[in-house]
């Protein structure tokens, strides 16, 4: 081999150790880069890949999906997304007083009064009851008239109720 051909056959020896070189620094730095992305989904508090996909599909939904959603969960598993409430809270009497709000209501008619036709019409009325139940379950007194109701539905029912005569009770 000529000098020159030595000269070359070197040079490109060089170049390729230099391009070696930084392919493996080049790739070391990859390394570092994805060890380090690891290391931040790890500090995620624990979430697994499949946990994120799903946040990252809830966070591109619009408020009637998300709606949607929480409504189909809900009717899935028979639960309801409510706020938590405090089971109990301390009395300063040292006994537990329950904080939580009563969410269902019972209509119960303790006394029917001097107006039992009134109060017979109003039964039917509250209940869609025919005139022969409605009149069995004033007679049977005290009795349930509705149960499960909200705490305003409830409060209409007794006011109707105690407006002919009849005595109410809210349990």
């Amino acid at each position: 081999m000529t000098k020159e051909k030595k000269k070359t056959a070197t040079v490109k020896e060089m170049e390729e150790e230099e391009e070696e070189e930084v392919k493996v620094k080049v790739k070391v730095k990859v390394e570092e880069e994805v060890k380090e992305e690891v290391k931040v989904e790890e500090k995620k508090a624990g979430i697994s890949p499949d946990m994120e996909s799903v946040i990252h599909v809830i966070e591109n939904m619009t408020v009637l999906q998300l709606s949607q959603l929480v409504k189909a969960i809900e009717d899935k598993f028979g639960v309801t997304a409510s706020a938590a409430i405090p089971v109990a809270a301390t009395q300063p009497g040292g006994g537990a007083v329950a904080a939580e709000e009563k969410t269902e209501w019972t209509v119960v008619l303790a006394a029917i009064g001097d107006k039992k036709i009134q109060v017979i019409k109003e039964v039917r009325a509250i209940t869609n009851l025919g005139l022969k139940e409605a009149k069995t379950l004033v007679e049977e007194a005290p009795k349930t008239v509705m149960e499960g109701i909200t705490k305003e539905e409830a409060e209409k029912v007794k006011s109707k109720l105690e407006s002919v005569g009849a005595t109410v009770e809210l349990k």
